[in-house]
């Protein structure tokens, strides 16, 4: 075999090898270190050439889960993910699903937010399951190793739960009684409005209006935020649904979880309404009015975006 012939030989399978290299490597994007997505998140990644997305995975296999009476796999849908992509110039778009339990919730979505990631979803996969499983959406847009850092972070904080308790824990903590003896006047006080009463709890309902096929709707219609109180003036129990467009989504949720109070659902209630309304459901333990001072909070938050 001649020189010439050996060295193109040599180059067919040196250009064969690279494209058979880990996706990971050979295959990235220039402005996307998918080695360093996996350093940082200690976890091994898969790349789609076709789509140019990077994804790293990770199943939960730690707690064992049943559907419908039968144990479910992480490979049937209990697998938690974060997506890579690049957007514009340097920057990195981060798109996630996490599989959550009833106690990691609020935690991990606390973490997640801390780190700079939003939040976006949370919502049931499942009927029958047990423990009861949920599944919390989170993104962001930035630099992808604080992205990848904030991804970790959220495993991390998943893992710190599970560590402190095996098993899924049952209820919140705090004690509620099953006879209700509110005072609206101090409640009142907070939200600068009158709410209603019955049977010694209290409700505060705030409407916004949107658009839908061309006809108004609003507070009647179920566009609105409510603040619902039982219990005792000193360990009462809040619960409630708040309406927000799009915008307003992550300072409502950071104001609320920095209050202390629990985020049980993130989703939408209509479809092809102008503007796109957000509904998020709530519930907290503590003093009444420290309830509605932390909802009222979020209250403000949400009009701040609105101004």
């Amino acid at each position: 075999m001649s020189s010439l012939r050996r060295l193109s030989h040599a180059l067919i399978i040196a250009a064969s090898v690279g494209a058979f290299s880990s996706p990971a490597n050979a295959q990235q994007p220039a402005s996307m270190d998918t080695a360093r997505i996996e350093q940082i998140t200690g976890l091994k990644g898969t790349f789609s050439k076709q789509e140019g997305v990077f994804k790293v995975s990770k199943p939960r296999n730690d707690v064992k889960v049943q559907v419908d009476g039968s144990i479910m796999p992480p490979f049937m849908g209990l697998t938690s993910y974060a997506a890579f992509k690049p957007a514009h110039g340097s920057q990195v778009m981060m798109m996630g699903d996490t599989v959550v339990f009833e106690d990691e919730v609020n935690p991990v979505m606390s973490a997640a937010l801390d780190a700079g990631l939003e939040v976006t979803a949370l919502h049931n996969h499942f009927f029958f399951d047990q423990p009861k499983v949920y599944f919390m959406h989170i993104g962001g847009t930035g630099d992808a190793a604080t992205l990848a850092e904030g991804v970790k972070k959220v495993y991390d904080r998943i893992a710190e739960v599970r560590s402190a308790h095996a098993d899924p824990e049952k209820a919140f903590p705090g004690h509620i009684g099953d006879s209700s003896n509110i005072s609206p006047a101090p409640l009142e006080a907070v939200f600068g409005s009158k709410g209603q009463t019955n049977n010694g709890m209290f409700k505060v309902v705030v409407g916004r209006t949107a658009s839908m096929h061309g006809v108004t709707v609003g507070n009647e219609m179920g566009v609105n935020t409510w603040a619902a109180f039982a219990g005792t003036d000193d360990e009462a129990v809040v619960d409630g649904d708040f309406a927000m467009r799009e915008d307003e989504l992550q300072a409502v949720l950071k104001s609320m979880r920095a209050s202390g109070i629990n985020i049980v659902a993130i989703h939408q209630h209509m479809t092809g309404e102008s503007p796109r309304i957000l509904f998020l459901h709530y519930w907290g333990k503590g003093k009444a009015v420290d309830l509605a001072k932390g909802v009222k909070a979020a209250l403000n938050a949400q009009a701040a975006i609105t101004r």
